[in-house]
């Protein structure tokens, strides 16, 4: 090989490191470029559904009601609810009376916002009012109401033992207790719904008379 061929063969050589290095600086850049793409896409869809799941099982101060431990969804079963309270309903499958005349109030936790579990004894206390119907009902975690001998799963204002002087106190336990008393035993994870008829037929939702009528939550032990 004569030195003319070696120069060339050494510059072609060169060339095709260079070239070489090139693409692979490129690809590095390609890479890093995607890489960083596809995670900030993932973050926003991952913070997009997380937020969007939260909207529609737990609301926000647009769309809910909290008194306490109860929660409302303020637009249940009105044609203008928004598009997170039609989700929710669609999700649970219910459909609700209209805040218009009526509004359930859900808790899982108790007012010192510990789980509802049936291991535990719990005392529901509130006040009675003759403009409103009310309604006391518990379920397990799945919305499920909870099998027991007595085939008592709630208490209205028609049914609820009333004190002389308008209060009312539930028992929820495994075991018997005399008076206002709701079965839970083996349901695990509870759901207590207070529901509110009002008799005028005006729109409580907006006028705050309900939250007055909404009862304590009180474990008593476990």
């Amino acid at each position: 090989m004569t030195v003319a061929n070696a120069l060339r063969s050494l510059t072609s050589l060169n060339f095709m490191s260079f070239t070489l290095h090139k693409l692979k600086k490129r690809l590095i850049v390609f890479m890093t470029y995607t890489t960083d793409w596809a995670l900030f896409i993932g973050v926003v869809l991952i913070l997009g559904l997380g937020s969007s799941w939260y909207m529609i099982e737990r609301g926000s101060s647009l769309t809910t009601l909290t008194v306490g431990p109860w929660v409302s969804w303020t637009a249940a079963g009105r044609t203008d609810a928004d598009p997170y309270t039609r989700a929710h309903e669609a999700r649970l499958g219910i459909l609700p009376l209209s805040t218009e005349v009526a509004q359930t109030f859900i808790a899982r936790v108790d007012g010192e916002g510990r789980t509802l579990h049936s291991s535990c004894d719990y005392v529901i206390e509130g006040v009675e009012d003759s403009a409103f119907w009310w309604s006391l009902t518990v379920f397990d975690a799945n919305g499920r109401l909870i099998p027991n001998v007595l085939g008592r799963y709630g208490f209205t204002s028609d049914t609820m033992a009333i004190n002389p002087n308008g209060t009312y106190a539930a028992r929820l336990s495994r075991d018997a207790h005399p008076g206002n008393w709701l079965p839970i035993g083996g349901a695990g994870r509870l759901a207590i719904a207070f529901t509110v008829l009002d008799l005028d037929t005006r729109t409580i939702a907006q006028d705050g008379e309900v939250e007055r009528l909404i009862p304590t939550i009180t474990r008593k032990g476990c």
